[in-house]
């Protein structure tokens, strides 16, 4: 009589699906704490002591200049040595499933685009048929690199080889030797570079509204908007886009706040001369209200006056009033 042979092949089978599913369950967890750990917007820090230690660490002296071309560097620093570095050109897990961040980062990166313009522009020279400042001239385009790339060049590199330009700026700009590379701490060159804060700072406020629909008038014949009664058109942000959109003004207030509070250093003169530092101190403490901790785990949409709260409104807001206040500065600074 033959005795049956035990068949193995099942329990391997078994084996392999336990441990395929163990390790899948392991990898869900993983790319579920890295996504917490690098969903963490970076901590402000203070402008005016950290151009001081690194002015020091590198022996070099500080000067008119110092310490907003060091909170340049700083800030776009941050956007690649935070936790998990640079996301928005992720194409793999767990950066690829993150949402919020991206347009945190990209809000900061268009101020500091607009900051690295202006130092090209006007804060590096003495009128306007000055020759610009080499490396300024490099740092410029290099910021304005695309955000998503992640083919070399990679957005990380570009950003990083602009760094190392200003860095270069901030060194000669130290050094007693080099007589030619000025920081221009003017009133009209400040209120050159407000004037685009306060567009950044006006689209913003008006994108933020619109998360609970905002009533316009209807100026466009090609508009998209629901057209409501009176020929007015009603602006709604998608509700798949409202936490974008707020994100990106966090981002954006985020990095604003740190060249604010460099720029009332180093045109303490020009500011008060003009009278203007107290209108300066108001901006910035409206935008310090912009980075107060979010009290729920997502971005709520409540109507205006509903049981829910609006987090897009109440952001609007603090935006609105930093607005007005840029607005009043400016004109301070071009009152003669």
């Amino acid at each position: 009589m033959n005795q049956a042979i035990p068949v193995r092949g099942g329990k391997r089978s078994h084996l392999f699906i336990r441990l395929g599913s163990v390790l899948l369950a392991l990898l869900v967890v993983i790319v579920l704490a890295l996504m917490w750990w690098w969903n963490d917007e970076p901590a402000r820090f203070d402008v005016a002591a950290s151009a001081r230690e690194a002015a020091a660490a590198r022996g070099q002296a500080q000067v008119t200049g110092t310490v907003t071309t060091h909170s340049l560097i700083r800030v776009s620093r941050s956007l690649l040595d935070k936790r998990g570095g640079y996301i928005s050109n992720d194409k793999l897990p767990p950066g690829l499933f993150l949402d919020n961040m991206p347009n945190w980062e990209y809000g900061a990166l268009v101020q500091v685009r607009d900051l690295a313009k202006a130092f090209r522009n006007d804060f590096s020279r003495s009128q306007t048929q000055s020759v610009e400042d080499p490396d300024l001239a490099e740092a410029d385009p290099l910021f304005s690199s695309p955000n998503d790339r992640w083919l070399l060049p990679s957005s990380e590199s570009q950003y990083r080889k602009g760094i190392a330009h200003v860095d270069a700026y901030l060194a000669r700009l130290s050094d007693p030797a080099a007589a030619s590379t000025q920081f221009y701490a003017r009133a009209d060159n400040l209120a050159d570079w407000l004037a685009v804060v306060e567009k950044r700072l006006g689209s913003l406020s008006q994108r933020l509204s619109a998360s609970a629909g905002q009533v316009v008038l209807d100026t466009d014949p090609d508009s998209s908007g629901e057209v409501g009664p009176d020929g007015l058109t009603v602006v709604r942000t998608p509700w798949t886009q409202i936490d974008d959109v707020f994100y990106e003004a966090r981002g954006s207030t985020w990095a604003l706040l740190h060249f604010l509070k460099a720029v009332e250093v180093d045109f303490d003169r020009v500011l008060r001369d003009k009278n203007a530092l107290v209108s300066l101190r108001q901006v910035i403490r409206e935008l310090e209200e912009t980075q107060a901790p979010l009290g729920s785990p997502m971005v709520l949409n409540g109507s205006p006056f509903g049981f829910f709260a609006n987090h897009s409104l109440v952001m609007a807001n603090y935006i609105s009033r930093a607005n007005a206040a840029v607005i009043d500065l400016r004109r301070l600074l071009e009152r003669g």
